[in-house]
């Protein structure tokens, strides 16, 4: 009986090895590339750290695309369109907030096809996306904040 017991939690501890190996696998496949930075998007509109997800973007010609951290699918979970994203604003992090994000990120409330999206990266990585968005083609309105 001892032994079926050990098994099954010596089989559910390999499970768990090679999930978290895989989704250090994937973070290292979107990483190869280059352009890639750690950004969190509220993806509801509930309050507090629930309401952030963990991710990474990365730049991909003129969209930004989106992953979780914690998946296993190869395509981004949303793309972000530099022809339609703007931002209106920044700031620091609420106290609720901050405990569901990375540590030293500022929240970016943008808009999109005239939605609301917030965002939130490390102010380097804001740097560069702010100068991404003003890199966009002739014609096209420059991100204000």
């Amino acid at each position: 009986m001892i032994e079926v017991v050990l098994d099954i939690l010596g089989l559910f501890l390999a499970l768990v090895i090679v999930a978290l190996a895989g989704m250090a696998i994937r973070r290292r496949v979107l990483q190869r590339g280059g352009g890639t930075f750690d950004c969190s998007v509220r993806l509801t509109k509930l309050s507090g750290a629930q309401a952030w997800v963990l991710g990474v973007a990365r730049y991909s010609g003129d969209s930004v695309q989106w992953f979780r951290v914690f998946s296993f699918a190869p395509r981004p979970r949303r793309v972000f369109s530099r022809s339609e994203l703007t931002v209106r604003s920044r700031r620091s992090p609420l106290a609720t907030e901050a405990l569901g994000l990375y540590d030293g990120h500022v929240v970016v409330e943008c808009m999109e096809a005239g939605q609301v999206v917030e965002l939130a990266m490390a102010e380097d990585a804001l740097t560069g996306f702010l100068a991404w968005l003003e890199a966009a083609p002739p014609g096209r309105a420059p991100a204000r904040y």
